[in-house]
């Protein structure tokens, strides 16, 4: 299957209408996905084990719950792991030919498609939609969705995934969109580690690192995450996270085991790797994926105050 940029025009699909849909794990990424849906004349109904409280969607006891109340549930959960988990406790809930399952947690490729491959024996719809960029950017109808599945699949969530994004490309079968958003996150977390790089070098000669940022933002040194991570990189603001520094390493590592059994080389990916376990055995895992700043020196005694 060819890379395709999809809506509901080009897949002869029905305009977008309101409807409830389920979401299953409201960090990050699901409480950006709960307002884009609730906004969108969605009813939004949740779950997650850390949250009791949401002004956008309904929140019930279980997974379960959700899948009783939906047939479509998306799943914004922290790795592959966890959706085998959540799968095995809904097992019994899930109905044939009506409930499908919508995955934009980052996951384990191999097993994303083995979960395809259970749930469509079963007459369950299980379609991968990653989100290429932050939970902000998702908020703000700035990201891209990368799907993965069958095409008679997919077409009748276009108007779920237009709710969400302005752009969403079909990559291919189950796991093809999980190996995509690897590659997006290879290269965008190495973009985040070269500017904090960056600017620490300018700042150790002597530069503003204010200075230095604007004026890389006029070059063909720009990057967009100079735009979304570089003002915070200046100011050593990483409260409020878009992304967790330890997602991102989780994503890394998984990079990196797919590489090694793939026989792919990723040298700069395997350094990035290294330097964001040090940030994080330093407490650092729970700040915005910007705090790798920390490991160049861009803000002064920074260690200090975040650990403080």
């Amino acid at each position: 299957m060819n890379l395709n940029y999809i809506n509901s025009q080009s897949l002869g699909v029905a305009p977008a209408k309101s409807g409830s849909v389920g979401v299953v794990g409201l960090g990050l990424l699901g409480g950006a996905v709960v307002e884009r849906l609730y906004d969108s004349g969605y009813e939004v109904y949740g779950y997650d084990i850390s949250f009791t409280k949401s002004e956008k969607a309904i929140l019930l006891s279980s997974a379960g719950d959700v899948f009783d109340r939906c047939d479509t549930v998306m799943f914004c959960l922290p790795e592959s792991a966890t959706v085998r988990r959540v799968l095995s406790e809904v097992d019994k809930k899930l109905r044939p030919s009506t409930h499908r399952i919508v995955d934009a947690t980052t996951g384990h490729p191999e097993q994303m498609k083995q979960y395809h491959c259970a749930l469509k024996n079963r007459g369950v719809v299980y379609v991968e939609a990653n989100v290429a960029g932050s939970s902000d950017a998702l908020r703000n109808g700035e990201a891209t969705l990368l799907i993965g599945g069958d095409e008679n699949e997919v077409s009748p969530l276009l108007p779920l995934f237009e709710a969400l994004c302005k752009r969403a490309v079909l990559v291919g079968e189950a796991g093809r969109a999980s190996h995509f958003k690897l590659v997006h996150n290879l290269l965008l977390g190495l973009n985040r580690a070269a500017l904090a790089e960056a600017l620490g070098f300018g700042a150790a000669l002597g530069f503003e690192r204010a200075d230095v940022l604007q004026v890389l933002s006029q070059t063909p040194a720009f990057s967009k995450v100079m735009e979304t991570k570089g003002q915070r990189m200046v100011d050593g603001d990483f409260s409020e996270p878009q992304a967790r520094l330890s997602q991102h390493l989780k994503d890394v590592r998984l990079i990196l085991d797919i590489a090694e059994s793939g026989g792919i080389r990723t040298p700069l990916s395997r350094e990035h790797c290294r330097i964001l376990a040090e940030l994080e055995k330093l407490g650092y895992g729970a700040y915005d994926n910007s705090v790798i700043a920390a490991a160049f020196g861009t803000v002064e005694d920074l260690g200090a105050d975040l650990l403080r």
